[in-house]
């Protein structure tokens, strides 16, 4: 059967869930860029766009006391070699740092700095508000069906 239009490529589920998901991504960076709770360093980045939705993976994702560089992978689902670029950078930026693994000596942890638990707090900040956006955006109701129904389906 030969198709004779293209639009259903841009209106089915997946399309508008990535859309919302990158629209909400950009809005927690630029909250982030504007909070005090953001270190200096992390919020100029913010603002220039070198911070972006792969850098918040690790935010998302990262465990407060620390995770395995391929639990952080894992959890964020991209490969071990994505993750330990990403991360890199991230330490490279004092968001993150490298530690050994007391129950490995083969591997490391990846945890928070200083600066990265600042970064935490304000993620927190920026999320909360975003979703309160999102909410007066398209009324409690709709919004709570969405986070009900996303739920279900990621489950």
């Amino acid at each position: 059967m030969l198709l004779t239009h293209s639009g259903w490529r841009q209106s089915h589920m997946g399309h508008w869930l990535a859309l919302a998901s990158s629209r909400f991504d950009a809005r927690v960076l630029a909250l982030m860029a504007a909070n005090d709770r953001t270190p200096l360093a992390l919020a100029n980045l913010a603002r220039r766009g070198k911070l972006t939705a792969s850098h918040v993976h690790i935010t998302r994702h990262l465990a407060l006391e620390g995770s395995r560089l391929t639990e952080l992978a894992v959890r964020a689902g991209v490969s071990k070699q994505a993750m330990g670029k990403l991360v890199d950078q991230c330490a490279a930026w004092d968001l993150v740092q490298r530690q050994s693994d007391a129950r490995d000596a083969r591997a490391c942890q990846v945890v928070f700095t200083a600066a990265g638990l600042s970064w935490l707090q304000a993620f927190q900040e920026a999320v909360i508000q975003a979703q309160t956006e999102m909410h007066a955006a398209i009324g409690e109701e709709v919004a709570t069906v969405i986070a009900l129904g996303l739920e279900a389906y990621a489950a």
